[in-house]
Formats: structure tokens, C-alpha cells, sequence
């Protein structure tokens, strides 16, 4: 069994032909990211996967429709976000799971995540808070937490670092969902990106909470950080906490999967300790379904 629990829909607005493709050299420091994609480019970056989650990051509710086209933008509105989810899960034919996103400062929120549930079949919420100029820590930002909670929803927050000069990295630091676990202890959570740079301070946080986790998302093409974590990951005992993500179209889970088996390949010739490749294998073929309660 192998799960992607971070992947993105593609988007309308960014399609192109082929050749022609929008790519963002900010994403990835080994290449320049592709984000133009169809469902039927999704649906075959997925052939590698048993099972994905995919969601969209709502907008703050004061930011312009009418502003111009930016393709490093990742937020829109909310029901057009969830609906393009929608749309996408529905054309994967039960393999993809959809993530329903609200913003903690809009009208009513937790109407929006219930029509996400009962409406769209939504199964867990995505915030982003630092693209969406949210305080993860506010009581707008509980209110969601709570209803989650309440619902069996698993959350996934982004977390890490971010080059949009726009998103604050504060309301992405990991160390802040301590808080969060400690006042709503039943939430499942997922730490986008272990976090990093601060995968240290992830680690820390899923070691503290039984229903805390991360992915490894974004990790593969920055080889020295993500040894290190993973390292760090193996010495505190929280392997068993890490999951599979591609963070796709930014990568693909082919990408992170073979990125991810090289983590020992810097080692050569060094003393230093490798990452135990069971556990590489054990984070490949999790089954993170049943871990978020999601399985079918």
C-alpha cells in the first residue's frame, strides 16, 4: 500500500499545451517546477499510488477576484477550491480523497466545511495559514479546529518555510501546533514538509502527541536537510510518525520515492550513520489511511 497524502489539483488557469508549460524556479532549488497539469497528467503521476489526498488553500476573503493572473499564488476562493477538489476526486473514481479548505475569516466557515463533508464528500480539511494571512493560534482558527475535531476531519496544515514574500513564516512554524494538539487532544494533524527548515522542531511535536504526524513532502531535493532529518527522525523514535507526500505537480510520488531511497547515497566515504532503509521502505508503503482514520 502506498499513500500520497499531499498532492494538489491541477488548475484550470495554469494549463497549457504541451511545450508550453508554466514552471516556478522558486519551488525547488534543483529545477524549475512544472505546475501546468490536467486531471489526466494527475491521474498518471498517481499510476505509482495506491491511494492519494488532494486540496486546494482558500483565500482570504478580502483578496481581489479581479487581481492579475499570478501563477506563484497558490490560494483562490474558497467554494471554487473546493469544488475544483470535488471535481478532481470525482474523476479519479474512488482513489483520490479530497481535503475540504476554508478560511478562518470569512463569514461562516464551519457552514463551508459541512457542505464540504455532506455536499462534496470531503474527508479532511488543508489550511495554509501563512498564504492565507491567518492566525493559526486565533479563536476564528479554533473554531475550525474544533469542528474537526468533532467531525473525525484530519487536518494538514503547510508548514515550513515559503517563498512568498507575502506569507509570514510565523503562522508556519511547527513548533506552534503543540498548542494546538494540547487543546484539542482527538484531532489528527499532519505537519506538511516535516516542517522545514524546522524538522527538528517537528519532530519534537509528533513525538510529544499520539495523533500528531508529518509528511515528507518537499524534502528529496535538498539531500543534506533531509538526512538530517530523517536521522534526527530515526534517533528520537518518530519514524513510525512520518508519511508519504509528493507534494505533486511540484513533485511527482515517482520523484520523492527514488529521492527519498538516496537519502545514504551523500554518505559515501563518511563515517556518518545511515538512515535504516526498512524505514525508508516503512514510510513508502505506510498505510496512512488508517492511521488519520480515512481507511474504507
Amino acid at each position: 500500500m502506498i499513500i500520497d497524502v499531499h498532492t494538489h489539483p491541477p488548475r484550470p488557469q495554469f494549463a497549457r499545451p504541451a511545450g508550453q508549460a508554466i514552471t516556478n524556479a522558486a519551488w525547488r532549488p534543483d529545477k524549475a517546477a512544472s505546475i501546468s497539469a490536467t486531471p489526466a497528467d494527475y491521474a498518471q503521476a498517481m499510476e505509482v499510488v495506491d491511494r492519494a489526498i488532494t486540496f486546494n488553500i482558500a483565500s482570504h476573503p478580502d483578496k481581489d477576484p479581479n487581481a492579475p493572473f499570478d501563477p506563484s499564488d497558490l490560494v483562490m476562493p474558497t467554494k471554487e477550491a473546493n469544488d475544483l477538489t470535488a471535481a478532481l476526486v470525482q474523476s479519479q473514481r474512488g482513489k483520490v480523497i479530497g481535503f475540504v479548505t476554508v478560511h478562518p475569516y470569512e463569514a461562516d466557515p464551519l457552514q463551508e466545511i459541512e457542505r464540504g463533508v455532506h455536499e462534496l464528500g470531503m474527508r479532511g480539511v488543508k489550511l495554509g495559514l501563512n498564504y492565507q494571512r491567518a492566525d493559526l493560534l486565533g479563536s476564528e482558527a479554533y473554531a475550525i479546529y474544533g469542528r474537526a475535531q468533532q467531525l473525525g476531519l484530519p487536518i494538514l496544515f503547510h508548514m515550513g518555510t515559503s517563498p512568498v514574500r507575502t506569507a509570514p513564516l510565523i503562522d508556519a512554524y511547527p513548533l506552534h501546533v503543540d498548542r494546538i494538539a494540547i487543546a484539542f487532544p482527538e484531532l489528527k494533524i499532519i505537519i506538511a514538509h516535516i516542517g522545514h527548515p524546522w524538522q527538528v522542531d517537528t519532530i519534537v511535536v509528533i513525538r510529544k502527541h499520539p495523533n500528531v504526524y508529518a509528511d515528507i513532502s518537499a524534502q528529496f531535493f535538498r539531500p543534506w536537510s533531509m538526512y538530517n532529518a530523517l536521522r534526527l527522525a530515526t534517533e528520537w523514535g518518530v519514524m513510525p510518525k512520518l508519511l508519504f507526500g509528493s507534494d505533486y505537480p511540484i513533485a511527482t510520488p515517482a520523484e520523492t520515492m527514488a529521492g527519498t531511497r538516496q537519502v545514504n547515497d551523500i554518505l559515501e566515504g563518511t563515517k556518518l550513520p545511515r538512515v535504516p532503509e526498512e524505514e525508508i521502505e516503512a514510510i513508502i508503503h505506510r498505510d496512512s489511511l488508517a492511521l488519520l482514520g480515512l481507511a474504507d
